[in-house]
């Protein structure tokens, strides 16, 4: 994070006088800062850079289509007339003619990495990685450490190195949704989506979550090494890494953290594993975030997703017996194991 943060001041100094997205304070989400990441030599550190508009801009959320968590983040220009009057060296982009413009000032947002009128999600990562890139040279870790891009079309990831050490940094886009601990986001996603999709992410407030649980629980708390133990045995389609972490959030939410002991490690293990089995037989299995008015109140939530209907995560159980049947095999060995 410290890293982050050096990125980020390099960034904004070089945007100072230009009309792109401003990079705010990375939040690291997932599981390597959640503390429950299931392989060490494997871990890849995710952070959720938020943008804010530039100077003369303005971000707005539309939803995309028929789909409530794909958004467009529609960019609108605002009168700056007031701002030049009081002596900012900057021209209104609504009042000033565009030869003019292209003259004296670089071109808006609109102009840069939108389609249409709506924010790109590949241009916007493209610019943003090429952007870290020269970030990374004038920071003295260079010096000792070597960046290395890894291929993403909708995120920036790469893997930094020295002598035997590495690992993996991913960067994810993402505009916030009013002041809530809700985003809309650049993460990749399962098929091709358009280029101007973003998608709704509630990673920020699963791990603001897990924040607030370790605040609660005793030292010996072993929350985190129950769901990295099941994390790491877990294999194969029928159900991900993420089901059983909505599991053990659910299970977290209702049984007092001082329960979460050492000696408590055992019947933690089976109450997971009961709730999972439950699951697997009704194929329901409810989102932690949406839907749920009992999450703690520091996390902020729009209230059209502390109001929404839970989703159901193993819907699709329910319309593939092959998928449901190899998922109770999997969850048959993770017993046994």
């Amino acid at each position: 994070m410290e890293l982050m943060d050096k990125l980020t001041h390099v960034f904004r100094q070089g945007l100072s006088n230009s009309f792109y997205p401003v990079p705010q304070e990375a939040i690291g989400v997932g599981s390597a800062f959640e503390g429950w990441s299931p392989h060490a030599h494997d871990l890849v550190y995710r952070v959720l850079v938020p943008l804010s508009s530039p100077p003369g801009h303005a971000f707005h959320l539309d939803t995309a289509g028929m789909l409530r968590s794909n958004f467009c983040v529609r960019v609108e220009l605002l009168c700056t007339c007031t701002r030049e009057q009081l002596g900012e060296d900057m021209l209104c982009f609504l009042h000033h003619p565009e030869e003019e413009l292209r003259r004296r000032q670089d071109p808006s947002l609109l102009h840069t990495l939108c389609t249409g009128t709506n924010l790109d999600v590949e241009k916007t990562v493209h610019w943003f990685c090429r952007s870290v890139r020269v970030a990374w040279l004038l920071l003295p870790e260079s010096h000792h450490w070597r960046l290395t891009p890894q291929p993403s079309s909708r995120s920036c990831k790469f893997q930094l190195s020295k002598d035997n050490e590495s690992f993996v940094v991913e960067m994810v886009l993402g505009v916030r949704q009013g002041d809530s601990d809700v985003f809309v986001g650049s993460q990749p996603a399962e098929g091709r989506l358009p280029s101007t999709a973003w998608l709704e992410t509630y990673a920020v407030a699963e791990a603001k979550f897990f924040r607030h649980i370790s605040r609660q629980a005793p030292q010996d708390s072993w929350h985190c090494k129950c769901l990295q133990l099941l994390a790491r045995f877990q294999t194969g389609r029928g159900f991900s890494s993420y089901a059983l972490k909505t599991v053990v959030m659910h299970l977290l939410n209702t049984v007092p953290p001082t329960q979460w002991r050492r000696g408590d490690f055992r019947q933690r293990l089976l109450d997971i594993l009961r709730y999972l089995h439950c699951s697997l037989e009704t194929k329901q299995l409810h989102h932690f975030v949406l839907g749920n008015a009992s999450l703690p109140l520091e996390i902020s939530l729009p209230s059209a997703v502390r109001d929404a209907e839970a989703p159901n995560l193993f819907q699709h159980l329910e319309s593939r017996p092959d998928v449901h049947a190899e998922a109770v095999q999997e969850y048959v060995q993770l017993l046994h194991w």
